[in-house]
């Protein structure tokens, strides 16, 4: 998006210049719009499952803006002429199962002939436009917390070989069906300060969005990221995914390894997430509060991975 014009709208709260997960658009003093797209292609064989991690990813983008949301539209790319319309059917199935548990509504879509399938949503939500959240107001001295493990992108590549076992999988895949609504639900009862959702990026493309957005340096603990089971000894066998070269050339500037960790246990920090946790700053003292909270909610995690400090230079990210 770099050297695009800037809209000059001053409704337009939250545009694309931080890389934010959604954009708001002011529609009046105490109502705005959320709105977001996103899909992805199939991470497991079963449709239903495809269309449930498909939506979950999706509307995470509005969880993580602090708002609700209310509207979805199918974007769906299909091979017609290969996969029967039953396929079709139990992914837009999935899709609306997690569609009615955010409590939004499907009012539609678009579909097109394509090679191989794809499937996501648009999706709209609400905000108070006085009391939204951006990856951008992380301070010094805040706690950073996240609320699903990592992992699931060698998981998942991994299982194209069949060397992922049944319970790693099915723990991964039930982590990744899990809305971010408890989590986001909790989180308003705390003041926090920056959130963003972990995706394609991983943790350190979508940390390091946030830390230049807030012009800070984000010191994540190595030893205290959630992780998925056997992704850690998947990395360790060499196992790794098509993204993870690319996510560590995207951060390599900006990223400095204090810990002697080695190259395969570093990887996890790059793995790109589908359907992913939220990453949340939020002031010190209310760290371990939070914490309690989201595991009072039961969600997937709820660990403290590190702390935000000043900016240390050209370096917003380190892993120690």
């Amino acid at each position: 998006m770099a050297g695009l014009p800037q809209a000059n709208d001053s409704n337009l709260l939250v545009g694309y210049h931080t890389s934010d997960d959604a954009g708001i658009y002011r529609l009046s003093d105490d109502l705005a719009i959320v709105v977001t797209a996103d899909f992805i292609t199939p991470p497991v064989n079963d449709p239903y499952l495809f269309g449930q991690i498909a939506a979950a990813n999706a509307i995470s983008d509005v969880y993580a803006m602090g708002g609700d949301p209310k509207v979805c539209l199918n974007l769906v790319c299909f091979p017609y002429k290969k996969l029967p319309p039953e396929e079709l059917h139990q992914i837009v199935a999935g899709a609306l199962s997690k569609i009615t548990e955010a409590g939004a509504v499907l009012a539609g879509g678009h579909s097109v002939e394509d090679d191989e399938p794809k499937f996501g949503l648009s999706v709209v939500g609400v905000v108070r436009p006085d009391h939204y959240w951006t990856n951008s107001g992380a301070q010094p001295g805040d706690g950073l917390i996240l609320t699903k493990p990592l992992g699931s992108g060698v998981l998942f590549n991994a299982n194209l070989k069949n060397r992922v076992s049944h319970p790693a999988l099915d723990a991964c895949v039930s982590a990744l069906t899990v809305l971010n609504k408890s989590a986001a639900e909790v989180m308003r009862s705390f003041d926090i300060h920056a959130v963003t959702d972990i995706s394609g990026f991983g943790l350190a493309g979508h940390g390091l969005e946030m830390a230049k957005a807030s012009q800070v340096t984000l010191a994540i603990k190595m030893a205290d990221l959630p992780v998925m089971d056997e992704a850690l000894e998947l990395y360790h066998q060499g196992v790794t995914t098509g993204v993870n070269a690319f996510n560590q050339r995207l951060t390599a500037e900006s990223t400095r390894f204090e810990a002697q960790y080695p190259q395969w246990h570093q990887q996890i920090v790059y793995d790109p997430q589908t359907s992913g946790g939220l990453l949340v700053a939020v002031p010190a003292g209310q760290q371990v509060d939070l914490v309690q909270a989201l595991e009072q909610a039961r969600t997937p995690a709820a660990a403290v991975i590190g702390q935000v400090g000043p900016l240390e230079g050209r370096t917003h990210l380190v892993f120690r």
